[in-house]
């Protein structure tokens, strides 16, 4: 099942936009320059590095208005492990892809798409968080060796089966 992980709406004004949103329910934006298109991050939710902390909770953005792109309206951001498949089911169950994929610096594969019932949603394809960061050293694994006990007297002075035991060194 794939999540919805991200809104978006589109705006005339983005300062009016903006603050509009940090007023009216506290939320925080992140103006972003031309090289991004002049997109506004929205925090509507306490976050940290993998996400919103809340299940269930979602962050969103805003996009400027533009005459020339279809259905400029609230819509939603789908996460899907791969944009390509994806693009096939929607195409498959009806839906209307609206360009190729684009690749969003820090973040992934993005497109949008129109349902069959005319509604603008998106898709996603996330980098993995934290894929620029150190890699973990991997443990060295060390093979456990079985050795088996002889038989051993008990003080009534019977004989039993020692249980097994695990040899070797962790590291």
């Amino acid at each position: 099942m794939d999540p919805v992980v991200h809104f978006e709406m589109p705006f005339e004004d983005r300062e009016r936009m903006a603050k509009f949103y940090r007023s009216a329910f506290g939320w925080q934006t992140q103006m972003l320059g031309e090289d991004m298109g002049n997109y506004v991050l929205a925090t509507t939710t306490q976050t940290g590095e993998k996400g919103p902390k809340r299940p269930g909770a979602i962050n969103g953005g805003f996009y400027p208005k533009k005459p020339d792109w279809p259905s400029q309206y609230p819509s939603i951001v789908i996460a899907v492990d791969d944009i390509r498949k994806a693009i096939g089911k929607v195409v498959l169950a009806g839906g209307t892809v609206l360009g190729e994929p684009m690749e969003i610096p820090g973040v992934g594969s993005y497109v949008s798409f129109l349902d069959p019932e005319g509604n603008r949603v998106s898709m996603l394809q996330p980098i993995p968080r934290n894929w620029h960061g150190p890699k973990k050293k991997a443990r060295k694994k060390v093979k456990k060796k079985t050795v088996k006990k002889k038989a051993v007297k008990t003080k009534a002075g019977k004989k039993r089966k020692a249980g097994r035991k695990r040899a070797g060194k962790r590291t």
